[in-house]
């Protein structure tokens, strides 16, 4: 089964002195390049002038030459620039825009392909897009754009297209050839797939990070960012459990989906209306359907959640299914927080559960205002 793969003593600003973070472990994070903190300082050298994330790899500087702020903002008002290496203005791990524009090509034009000498004269280095495609995507580009033929070419003979057109249609010059590329992918011939599945796959922009999201006929069902530590056992159980390949591919969900996100993040979403194809045991699924019932801007205990769902002796059991949600953001896992109000383990990192409940809370107080007006 083919399984995708993804791979300041003096000087301080008012923030730090605020802050629940110490000047020293904010300097720490910053020599670990540490990306558990993004989102939660930006660093600022006083003697280049520049600000970069917590997790930047250039050269760190001297304690004493290092200001702390809370946000980019705070940094530009007091003069300093960004980072050109870490590009902190940026979203996290952003797609290149010359990237973007590739994949939206093969996504309208899945037959095309682009050769080294396409690349070039794009302005673009084909070794530069084999790395960044080997470190995001666990696969060189042409492999990348070879699967999403293939892709492609698996919808059109499971609605009825005979074998030699589809070959023809995705760009192949024989037919041996089209059949071997398939047979690579899903161990079989095109003849013979009738019975295959697949799960689409796509890569997505967000405020916090760059997140994997597939779907299948039904729905949406996994949205995670790209450094989780369990995505690609995550993978595995969702291929295995549907009985069916992972390849990058486009699906009537995916435009909805990042519409929603899009005004999600933009807080003019409080709720998604897309949908699920949710993959996991009975019990795991009702938790999640149970996440579902939180509001937007509101946080439940594990233990809320267990008298939730009738089982108050089960909290152990609710919290492992809670942590096993394959649907980030939109099954609000994130909502759900310690006894004593502390925020407990999320995949995608504290800090960036820090971020969705500040915005969705931000975003109530400032409806409720507008609301008592």
């Amino acid at each position: 089964m083919l399984i995708f793969r993804l791979y300041t003593t003096s000087g301080t600003s008012n923030f730090v002195k605020k802050s629940m973070l110490s000047r020293d472990r904010m300097y720490q994070a910053l020599a670990e390049k540490d990306v558990s903190f993004e989102g939660q300082f930006i660093a600022a050298v006083k003697t280049t002038g520049i600000f970069c994330r917590p997790s930047c790899t250039a050269r760190k500087p001297k304690p004493e030459n290092v200001e702390f702020f809370k946000n980019t903002k705070e940094a530009l008002q007091h003069g300093y620039r960004p980072c050109k290496i870490c590009n902190p203005l940026d979203n996290l791990n952003e797609t290149p825009a010359y990237i973007k524009a590739i994949i939206n090509d093969l996504n309208k034009n899945p037959s095309q392909k682009y050769k080294d000498w396409n690349l070039r004269e794009r302005g673009i280095e084909p070794s530069t897009l084999r790395r960044w495609f080997i470190k995001n995507h666990g696969m060189t580009f042409h492999a990348y754009q070879r699967m999403y033929r293939i892709n492609s070419a698996f919808k059109k003979i499971q609605n009825g297209q005979s074998v030699a057109d589809t070959a023809y249609d995705s760009g192949y010059e024989s037919i041996s050839g089209f059949a071997d590329s398939f047979k690579s992918v899903f161990g079989k011939s095109p003849k013979k797939s009738k019975e295959e599945k697949i799960i689409d796959l796509i890569r997505l922009e967000t405020p916090i990070g760059p997140m994997i999201a597939c779907a299948d006929e039904r729905g949406i069902c996994l949205l995670e960012f790209t450094d989780r530590k369990m995505l690609e056992t995550e993978f595995k159980n969702l291929s295995g459990r549907l009985n069916a390949n992972i390849i990058p591919g486009d699906n009537r969900f995916f435009h909805k989906l990042q519409i929603q996100l899009k005004e999600y993040f933009e807080s003019r979403r409080k709720e998604f209306t897309i949908a699920l194809s949710l993959v996991g045991t009975p019990f795991q699924i009702s938790v999640w359907n149970e996440l579902l019932k939180i509001p937007y801007g509101k946080t439940r205990s594990y233990q809320q959640q267990a008298n939730a769902l009738s089982n108050p002796g089960g909290v152990r059991a609710v919290a492992n299914a809670n942590g096993m949600n394959k649907i980030a953001i939109i099954i609000p896992c994130h909502r759900v927080i310690g006894s004593d109000g502390q925020l407990t383990g999320y995949g995608g990192g504290l800090w960036r559960k820090k971020f969705l409940l500040e915005l969705e809370q931000q975003n109530n107080k400032q409806l409720n205002l507008f609301s008592e007006d």
